[in-house]
């Protein structure tokens, strides 16, 4: 936050991403019409597809118009998400097997968005492209496309295993219980919060332990871990939920421990007391060894 106005870059997303919504519009004005059943029915298949690519062409030569360089990234990118968002609702409302892939598309899409909101809100001087996490690692877009794959997949080959409706609620809990804990762990740790791991301390950089910290030492992480299991639980795809469960583990088992040489380093004693206290929220990891 800058004073009490978000930042330029901000608002410009929250604009793009609801111009990337208005993708909704489109069976809004065929249920006004009275073509529900094209609503329902007829959305995915070649009129409706026609339809939202010119949508989609339309907002993006505004943006064009809009903004220029920088702006025009962000603007983009807040679009992309908003649209995908949009869709995922369609395709969640339709009379489609496809229901709970619109679950994880507003998963996906509001998760991303969300990181870059809350983060021109807490810590602008830290903003950038980068803050979407679109492209947090190759790994983390490995492991997006084999979920879609293996949804596909087993969809087509094996569709009773994707109607398991009480896991797929299972699933969106998760999602929701872990993003919530993430953005309030955010919101908590306010500017000390950076999603690149800090190993210079800042004058600003203080020892947060009140709220979700004083649950978990690391409630972002916890979120996040809950968050991209529960997706795939979402979507039934039982071999990603295996992996995803082991690679988050390994990832967050690392970043943790390389984490916590830096907060010992920035805040000595108190970190170890605190550390002895309050758990780091993920099973089966204590974080860097103290002597």
């Amino acid at each position: 936050m800058a004073g009490s106005k978000l930042v330029l870059e901000g608002r410009v997303s929250i604009k793009s991403f609801l111009l990337g919504l208005s993708v909704l519009l489109i069976p809004a004005t065929r249920l006004c019409f009275g073509h529900i059943d094209w609503v329902f029915d007829h959305l995915t298949e070649t009129p409706g597809k026609i339809a939202i690519c010119v949508h989609v062409a339309v907002i993006n030569g505004l943006l064009l118009l809009l903004y220029r360089g920088p702006l025009y990234q962000v603007a983009v990118r807040a679009c992309f998400l908003g649209v995908t968002f949009g869709c995922g609702l369609i395709i969640s409302c339709s009379q489609t097997t496809w229901t709970h892939f619109g679950w994880y598309m507003c998963s996906l899409s509001f998760f991303h968005y969300s990181e870059y909101l809350v983060t021109a809100v807490i810590n602008p001087r830290s903003l950038s492209l980068d803050s979407f996490l679109l492209n947090h690692s190759v790994e983390y877009t490995l492991a997006a496309v084999s979920s879609w794959v293996e949804f596909t997949i087993e969809k087509l080959t094996v569709p009773e295993l994707k109607h398991l409706n009480w896991l797929s609620v299972v699933g969106l809990l998760m999602v929701i219980y872990g993003d919530f804990l993430r953005k309030a762990a955010m919101l908590t740790a306010g500017s000390n919060f950076n999603h690149i791991v800090q190993n210079e301390k800042a004058n600003s950089h203080i020892l947060v332990t009140t709220g979700v910290y004083a649950y978990f030492r690391h409630p972002s992480y916890v979120g996040w871990f809950h968050w991209s299991i529960g997706t795939q639980v979402m979507l039934c795809n039982p071999v990603c939920i295996i992996g995803y469960t082991l690679a988050s583990w390994r990832f967050f088992r690392e970043r943790i421990e390389e984490e916590e040489l830096s907060l010992i380093h920035f805040f000595g004693e108190d970190y170890v007391e605190y550390k002895k206290k309050v758990s780091t929220g993920l099973p089966f990891i204590s974080g860097i060894r103290v002597n």
